[in-house]
């Protein structure tokens, strides 16, 4: 767990989560633009979701070494990775569960300071269809997944969290 701790202290730690953050962007940005698959509304909340472990990522790499920044990169992390992580059980539910009683949003809804679509729409912009199960590899759906990779996301942000609560050799003796 020490080694984990040390490692989180270091810049390189925060870059492989970034570039983590980047594969998947890429991806989903590949997806859309050239296989054309339309993003649906929870597409959108989820990429945000993704973006905000990415934000940490970049907050992680001002000064890893500094416990203000590193906690304040690990709490946005945390809290993303979870938010994403309900974002696409309930983008899955809508996909295997169909409801009339329960869709998702017909357009993005986002705070009036931070109207993402409307500055790339390119990128924010939802214009499929929730339910539909546009792709699948080995099986699983785009938000399953989604659903395994914040998940995954998670495990790996506890274990960090968890390593920053051990004491240091030094301090032990």
């Amino acid at each position: 767990m020490q080694m984990l701790k040390t490692f989180s202290q270091r810049r390189l730690s925060w870059l492989l989560l970034l570039l983590f953050v980047v594969f998947f962007e890429g991806c989903a940005l590949f997806f859309q633009h050239v296989m054309n698959l339309a993003p649906c509304v929870m597409c959108i909340y989820e990429r945000i979701a993704m973006f905000g472990i990415g934000i940490a990522a970049l907050v992680g790499l001002i000064a890893p070494d500094v416990n203000v920044v590193r906690w304040s990169a690990l709490a946005l992390w945390g809290y993303s990775a979870w938010r994403g992580l309900s974002l696409a059980q309930e983008h899955v539910g809508y996909q295997f569960n169909p409801s009339p009683f329960a869709t998702c949003d017909l357009f993005v809804k986002l705070p009036d300071w931070a109207p993402l679509n409307q500055w790339a729409p390119w990128l924010f912009e939802a214009y499929g269809d929730c339910s539909k199960v546009v792709w699948q590899f080995l099986g699983q759906s785009m938000p399953q997944w989604l659903v395994i990779i914040f998940a995954a996301n998670l495990i790996v942000w506890a274990v960090i969290v968890l390593s920053q609560l051990v004491q240091s050799q030094s301090s032990q003796s």
